[in-house]
């Protein structure tokens, strides 16, 4: 293992509380896997590897104020980094493809604190083990021969886990997103908001697009080339900035915060939090040294008990010493 991987390892295996060789083999395998479903690709993410860079502010609210003690809801402007980015881990991927979208941030905080964040398009997570990611990669990746996916292989993961169907379900009951900024995005995973009079409770939230969803129509992925998105955003920022409302859903008891391929009900209640505000694109390399680590919290949010949050980091730092030996 490389120095610089080795390195990253250890501090973040260091914040999810579990010995090294407990996380390295599972999480290692993980991004084994990726590389075989997609191919190895040098100097790059293993996931969500397309994408642009683009830079902004956020705004907490009052109502935020109330729930956590973070400085990110102080009411002041705060720096955002962002990234957005294409499901896969394949840089050549259509723009059209009915996968994920991404949006990563980093916070930059008034006490000098740093949020990051890792959301996705879809409101639930694939695995809810993260034994079983390693597994759910491999039972996907094609068949030299047939250039296809084992279907006994296949249905047998399937069968075994239900859970993994959902996130799947939901992208393919719906076209590609026509913008990176006209898609909603959520956290998956569960968190523990702090209140100033440090009442704790359980919350997850998503970045709701102020233009509306807006979706490809047949007509439209028929004429789009596969690169379209970062000449949209482009040309969208050009016009003025893009903005999404910061929603927090609240927990009830009945709600399982370690499980992120089960959703929570609707009903339960919502409270916008923030606004987030995207103004320019951002030069690649901004983006490119950022891990984007979700358990990069500030004082008044904390991780849950769920697995996958808690594996992220590491699964991450392992991807992220291979690229960066790669480029030396």
């Amino acid at each position: 293992m490389a120095l610089r991987n080795y390195i990253y390892l250890m501090l973040l295996t260091l914040a999810v509380g579990q010995p090294m060789a407990v996380v390295a083999q599972p999480l290692t395998e993980s991004v084994d896997g990726l590389e075989a479903l997609f191919g190895k690709h040098a100097g790059v993410r293993r996931t969500q590897t397309k994408g642009l860079c683009a830079k902004g502010f956020f705004i907490g609210t009052a109502e935020a104020r109330a729930l956590s003690k973070a400085t990110a809801f102080s009411g002041a402007q705060v720096p955002a980094l962002a990234r957005f980015s294409v499901g896969g881990g394949n840089p050549g991927t259509s723009d059209k493809s009915r996968s994920t979208r991404g949006l990563s941030l980093k916070l930059d905080l008034p006490d000098g604190a740093v949020w990051m964040q890792a959301n996705l398009s879809a409101p639930v997570y694939f695995v809810k083990d993260p034994a079983d990611f390693a597994p759910f990669v491999r039972s996907r990746v094609p068949d030299p021969v047939t250039g296809k996916p084992s279907p006994e292989r296949l249905a047998a993961f399937n069968l075994a886990h239900p859970e993994s169907l959902r996130q799947g379900k939901y992208l393919a009951e719906r076209s590609a997103p026509a913008s990176y900024v006209t898609t909603p995005y959520w956290g998956v995973n569960a968190f523990i908001f702090r209140a100033p009079d440090d009442q704790r409770r359980f919350v997850r939230w998503r970045f709701e697009p102020e233009a509306g969803e807006q979706r490809l129509s047949e007509e439209q992925s028929m004429q789009l080339p596969d690169d379209f998105l970062a000449a949209e955003l482009k040309e969208r920022l050009a016009r003025g900035p893009a903005s999404f409302r910061f929603l927090v859903q609240l927990a009830e008891d009945i709600d399982d915060p370690s499980d992120p391929t089960v959703a929570w009900p609707e009903q339960r209640r919502q409270v916008t939090a923030g606004r987030l505000v995207i103004e320019s694109l951002s030069e690649s390399s901004t983006c490119e040294p950022v891990l984007f680590n979700p358990l990069a919290l500030p004082d008044g949010i904390e991780p849950s008990a769920d697995p996958v949050l808690l594996a992220r980091p590491a699964a991450y730092g392992i991807s992220f010493g291979r690229r960066m030996a790669e480029r030396q």
